[in-house]
């Protein structure tokens, strides 16, 4: 990738994940993005998606190459019927690549460059450990080589989505518009789950973008450098961050938010509100956590319509403050505020070795820019959390969601108009005007 991609080599060299797997379809030439795409079990799910890419225009399908990751674990971890489901899934896409199916044609005629990984098949399974992060990072990794080899330059762009989301026909457009610009390093895209399935199912994930889209306003008001949303199916970043962000990371669940997290250290998470990506809302047995677990057991009877206090948001907030303003200051006396404003806060940053971390970041910092960069290395998004998990359990316990929202908004100075905030337990169309007021918002933002 020219002179300036050489670290693209030693990335592959070093960290790239292309053995065993090897990737199926092409040509790559003329390739400037690619989309990944990991699948397990989604043969229902698959063509809908391809279709959606599909109908973007041939201009940028001629640019664009999609690599699908048909993965599962070995038999014993994995589910029969998925592993079934999968080879399925790989037969479609080997008919569709090497043109011998009728089904999928169309997806093809239409200019779609279509590529596949079997990281299913007997002796190709992913490792007992393995999960959707491993199987994002083999597909980033080989396309990653892919636009390497096709000459693409460091603003290529990495976009990752999932089987069962939908996009829009101008998607694969607005990304590389977006990464046209020089300072473009990674974004999430705009993001909007469908309604679909049973009555329990739609209440269920209303209520669960309601609550991601809560705590991001919270990172937000709070003045965070992470408040961006973790939703897997919307980052996209160029071929330069993904590398100086040392790749996807191979975790099972939550993925996404530790290679945005990575992103947001080595660079910035944009929001890129100029398309939108609309993940599916049903349950999944597949992740420990995240959208189709949460779906799951809220059907189950398991999950409650609890969110983080807004207080908790609050402290965070006045802690940033006080790092922001007085980078100067002893730990000892940040500390001391701190707890005037909340003991427990201060607990738990003395326990996270806070006063040793500030005094060497002072030390090593010549300026305060590179101070306060520093800083937020260190207390990054998951140290937030971990704060706010810790406020949860000492003084701000969880609140019930739809009175938590309307004291963040109500704080944020942008609540609904009018809104009949009384009819909220038991009207879905009201729960829905205010999941797209907070869609709005966050657009705006």
């Amino acid at each position: 990738m020219n002179l300036d991609m050489d670290p693209v080599d030693a990335y592959l060299g070093k960290r790239g994940l292309l053995a065993p797997w090897r990737m199926k379809g092409g040509p790559y030439t003329g390739i400037r993005c690619a989309v990944v795409i990991p699948a397990l079990a989604e043969r229902r799910n698959l063509l809908g998606t391809l279709r959606g890419l599909a109908a973007n225009s041939r201009k940028e399908l001629r640019r664009a190459l999609v690599v699908v990751v048909v993965n599962n674990r070995p038999p014993g971890i994995a589910r029969p019927e998925d592993i079934a489901d999968n080879r399925e899934t790989l037969e479609l896409l080997r008919g569709m690549v090497e043109g011998g199916g009728s089904e999928g044609r169309d997806v093809l005629d239409a200019g779609l460059r279509l590529a596949f990984i079997d990281a299913s098949s007997p002796g190709l399974e992913l490792p007992a450990k393995g999960g959707v992060g491993l199987a994002r990072k083999i597909g980033l990794d080989a396309a990653l080589r892919a636009l390497h080899e096709a000459g693409a330059d460091e603003k290529a762009a990495l976009l990752s989505t999932d089987a069962d989301t939908l996009v829009e026909p101008n998607y694969i457009e607005a990304v590389r518009h977006h990464f046209q610009r020089p300072d473009a390093w990674a974004a999430t895209v705009a993001y909007a789950h469908r309604f679909e399935g049973s009555d329990a199912e739609i209440a269920a994930i209303l209520a669960y973008e309601t609550h991601l889209r809560y705590h991001t306003l919270g990172l937000r008001l709070a003045g965070s450098p992470y408040a961006y949303p973790t939703v897997g199916s919307t980052i996209v970043c160029s071929a330069r961050a993904y590398v100086a962000a040392g790749g996807m990371n191979r975790r099972q669940a939550g993925e996404d938010f530790y290679f945005l997290q990575q992103l947001a250290k080595t660079g910035r998470v944009e929001a890129l509100n100029a398309t939108t990506v609309h993940p599916a809302s049903r349950a999944s047995h597949r992740v420990p956590f995240g959208t189709g677990r949460w779906v799951q057991q809220r059907l189950e009877g398991k999950q409650q319509l609890l969110t983080y206090h807004p207080d908790g948001y609050r402290i965070l907030g006045k802690w940033l403050s006080l790092v922001n303003e007085h980078p100067g200051a002893s730990p000892d006396t940040i500390l001391a505020d701190l707890r005037q404003i909340h003991a427990p806060a201060a607990d738990f940053m003395t326990a996270q070795g806070f006063a040793d971390t500030w005094e060497k970041l002072r030390r090593n910092s010549p300026d305060q820019a590179l101070f306060l960069k520093q800083f937020y290395r260190w207390f990054d998004a998951f140290k937030t959390l971990k704060l706010l998990h810790y406020l949860r359990d000492n003084g701000c316990p969880l609140q019930p969601l739809w009175s938590a929202v309307r004291t963040l908004l109500d704080e944020s100075g942008h609540p609904p108009a009018g809104f009949p905030w009384q009819r909220l337990a038991d009207d879905r169309e009201a729960r829905i005007t205010l999941l797209h007021h907070l869609r709005r918002l966050e657009h705006r933002a």
